[in-house]
């Protein structure tokens, strides 16, 4: 499967807070429509720390993939690359104690000739839209979610919950070691979107919003600038995203038979 992309859009913003503790990679002076590898993250830790922690976790990880990967990608290299990145933490509080308490969430999504890995930890998500219509959403890691899977509160009641920042999972160094949750999007079609945020977006943008703007708006920019005018002076935390159009699809199963059908036909 050959999957191309057309020119992807990120924004990370302060919203109304004093400083910026979201990152994303690559930044959006650097997209390229040869990228494969997208991440939003948001750090934890007050001011500086948290900007540190997400930093640190976009160039860990993004150091780790070009250094070792390939076309092909497994679960264990991802959890390789989330282990990789706790040392590189390790490193870095052992120097700056003072960051101790430090921590990130993590929105991945990696294109390859297999589809499309999905990996995440913490409240970011990435979704995967074809018309409008979400096909998929990470699970959030965090208190209010589990509390909706136990049966305590609604989704309805999560959305506004005054607890529903805190997450159960962030990477925060080996000494508290994670596990992604990862998945492989196989069924990926030209004219899809794939779309990250951290949670500051989802202040103004429930579900339901989200497939409407995606619904009612043709182009990467227009989408781009839908959202824009749906935050910007409304959020109150950081809020960050990558939105990522696909553009073809090719199946290379399908030009290997042909071209075998093509050979055979002069035997």
């Amino acid at each position: 499967m050959n999957i191309t992309i057309s020119k992807p859009y990120a924004i990370s913003e302060r919203g109304r807070r004093q400083n910026n503790e979201d990152s994303v990679f690559p930044l959006p002076e650097q997209i390229n429509d040869e990228q494969k590898l997208f991440l939003v993250c948001d750090g934890v830790g007050g001011a500086e720390k948290g900007e540190v922690a997400s930093s640190l976790a976009c160039e860990s990880i993004s150091t780790f993939f070009s250094t070792f990967s390939s076309e092909s990608l497994t679960d264990e290299f991802i959890q390789k690359a989330i282990q990789y990145t706790e040392v590189c933490f390790d490193s870095y509080l052992r120097e700056h104690p003072e960051a101790t308490g430090m921590a990130t969430t993590l929105a991945l999504v990696y294109i390859t000739s297999e589809g499309v890995w999905i990996a995440h930890i913490g409240d970011s998500r990435v979704y995967h839209l074809r018309g409008g219509n979400i096909l998929y959403q990470t699970e959030d890691h965090s208190l209010v979610n589990s509390w909706v899977k136990l049966g305590k509160i609604s989704s309805r009641e999560a959305l506004n919950h005054p607890q529903r920042h805190v997450i159960t999972q962030a990477i925060q160094g080996s000494d508290s070691p994670m596990k992604a949750d990862t998945v492989l999007l196989s069924d990926i079609q030209a004219g899809d979107y794939l779309f990250l945020c951290t949670d500051g977006m989802l202040e103004q943008l429930d579900n339901e919003k989200i497939s409407a703007i995606f619904k009612q708006n043709s182009s990467c920019v227009a989408i781009k600038d839908a959202m824009m005018d749906s935050c910007v002076g409304k959020t109150r935390d950081n809020f960050s995203f990558y939105i990522i159009p696909i553009q073809k699809v090719q199946n290379g199963t399908s030009l290997r038979q042909n071209i075998l059908s093509f050979l055979y036909s002069f035997i």
